[in-house]
């Protein structure tokens, strides 16, 4: 089915880009939210708002609570961080927080926050409300986690090594100092501390609204309050998100919109078809080979958000077969990952054998070279792991389009056509978007799966941590390397760039060899506007603000 230099399967790729083509293409129908009433119908949309097509619904609207870009970008409007990121970069910015310093042995980071801030809700923003974000997320015990309604936080385990009590939680303590003034407690130094709870997962929301709600806070139907530019006032599932300007917003003259609707559009081409119908303002998550079509159109603009991701092939070695490296490895040779790249994404896709994306260079191997596409080493592999008939593998691909897999069904088809060359035969399967990332942690787990990620801070610990670090690694059975935890603990207290570029290199040549999250692309994500559409700064992280962007009235 896809390209191979060798011969097989070039004429295969013409129905494969068939595919993708009329999966872009073609919109497909949607299910009224209302009785006669099509989502996209005018009357549904307050006349004025600002209307983002996003690829699909949050997962919910908890702080703490998520993993996904779709939820990150929803919170980021009706929540604030202590610290934020400079429009278009990695650069920290105060928000919450006004400044921060660390003490001599790294181990101490104190915060001074902004006075005067108000919840949504006319509660006031103190320490103590950070503190009690902080616990409910760290906190198993705390009264107010909600833990056994399912509550998770997983995203804190992933970049913070563990929760209260554990033995690989890098923090050890909240400290209210005065009520503008909190201390973070660390195990040992992190350099990178203030950037990683400045992670658009981590919003402070109201503890009196949290406390109201209680296990339904940030579900349809309840409530989400932060301090942000935008009030939550509804939620459609399925639909929409309403919100509302934060008249008592602490940024003068901000947002610069009285509402933003947030339209969940799942498919591409729909994305598209409705922005050039004037039904969307701006919207993302759209295919390369769309570019043409909005260059086309006078009335839009495309713009490319810059790469700062990576689309990978997760392989479970809970799944008896995929726990002999080697048929880990003849995966990485069967699949032809330089093609697959250049049919899907063209210019706007790199191919590379690194985890890391091509921004953190410093921090990746300089002599690792990409697995080449050689179908009679992947089967040599095979026979020598004991599969020489080959075997059975499912494949579970998301059911919605991301920044680094714009069209998730076509390329999991690409890469099953490669791996049936070698006598992997393989099953695709998905599910709801929620479903496919809760489920996939659930042992035992998927066998093999895509996904990706999109750095939430400026440094390689955005990327490592959360994938092979405590925690990280349970969707792929709890997968455990002493020298890989060691290397990221001591990234993470070294202070010395060029010392961390040489621990970081180290990990890149494991992981490569143990081809866990085998990368697939770094991707330029391409981007569509109105050109009546203005300030809006796309910014290379998973968080970005809509605070700034305006349309005419």
């Amino acid at each position: 089915m896809m390209v191979n230099v060798r011969g097989r399967g070039v004429l295969a790729i013409a129905p494969l880009l068939a595919i993708a083509l009329i999966s872009c293409g073609t919109p497909k129908p949607e299910t009224p939210s209302l009785p006669g009433e099509s989502l996209s119908s005018p009357s549904l949309i307050p006349q004025g708002a600002l209307v983002y097509g996003s690829s699909g619904q949050p997962v919910n609207l908890e702080p703490g609570n998520i993993t996904d870009g779709n939820s990150i970008i929803v919170q980021d409007q009706i929540y604030n961080r202590l610290m934020e990121f400079k429009p278009g970069s990695t650069e920290l910015v105060p928000a919450l927080a006004t400044n921060w310093s660390v003490s001599k042995d790294g181990k101490t980071w104190t915060f001074k926050l902004r006075q005067g801030v108000k919840f949504h809700d006319g509660t006031p923003f103190d320490a103590a409300a950070v503190k009690f974000n902080v616990e409910r997320w760290w906190d198993p015990k705390h009264p107010n986690g909600y833990r056994n309604a399912g509550r998770t936080y997983e995203i804190w385990e992933q970049i913070f090594g563990g929760f209260k009590g554990d033995a690989n939680s890098l923090l050890q303590q909240v400290v209210v100092v005065d009520p503008l003034t909190l201390q973070f407690v660390l195990k040992q130094p992190f350099a990178a501390f203030p950037s990683a709870i400045a992670a658009g997962f981590f919003g402070i929301a109201s503890p009196t609204a949290i406390q109201t709600a209680g296990d339904r806070y940030g579900t349809p139907g309840s409530l989400a309050v932060g301090t942000g530019p935008f009030v939550f006032k509804e939620w459609r599932t399925g639909d929409r998100i309403l919100l509302e300007k934060n008249p008592g917003y602490w940024q003068s003259g901000l947002p610069k919109t009285d509402q933003l609707v947030v339209r969940f559009v799942t498919d591409p081409a729909a994305r598209l078809a409705q922005l050039r119908a004037g039904q969307l303002d701006f919207t993302v998550e759209l295919t390369p080979d769309q570019r043409r079509e909005i260059e086309s159109d006078p009335n839009l603009q495309a713009i490319t958000r810059p790469s700062y991701n990576v689309g990978y092939l997760a392989l479970n070695p809970s799944y008896k077969p995929l726990a002999d490296v080697r048929v880990r490895q003849a995966i990485a040779y069967a699949i032809n990952r330089p093609a697959i790249v250049q049919a899907f994404w063209g210019d706007l896709g790199l191919h590379d054998a690194h985890f890391l994306p091509p921004p953190l260079s410093w921090a990746r191997s300089k002599t690792l070279k990409p697995y080449p596409h050689d179908p009679q080493k992947a089967k040599q592999l095979l026979a020598q792991a004991g599969y020489g008939k080959g075997l059975d593998l499912e494949l579970w691909y998301m059911p919605v389009s991301r920044p680094y897999f714009p069209t998730p069904k076509p390329i999991a088809e690409a890469f099953a056509a490669d791996l049936s060359a070698i006598g992997i035969r393989v099953s695709l399967k998905t599910k709801d978007w929620a479903a496919f990332l809760a489920d996939r942690r659930k042992p035992p787990g998927y066998q093999s799966f895509m996904l990706g990620w999109t750095g939430d801070f400026g440094d390689p610990d955005s990327f490592l941590y959360p994938h092979f670090g405590p925690g990280g690694t349970s969707d792929l059975g709890n997968w455990k390397n002493e020298k890989v935890i060691q290397l990221l603990n001591q990234g993470r207290a070294t202070g010395n760039m060029t010392a961390r570029g040489k621990i970081y290199a180290q990990l890149d040549e494991i992981l490569h060899r143990e081809v866990l999250r085998l990368p697939i692309v770094h991707s330029q994500p391409l981007l569509a506007k109105r050109k009546t559409v203005q300030g809006w700064v796309p910014s290379p992280l998973g968080s970005e603000p809509f605070e700034t962007i305006s349309k005419p009235k």
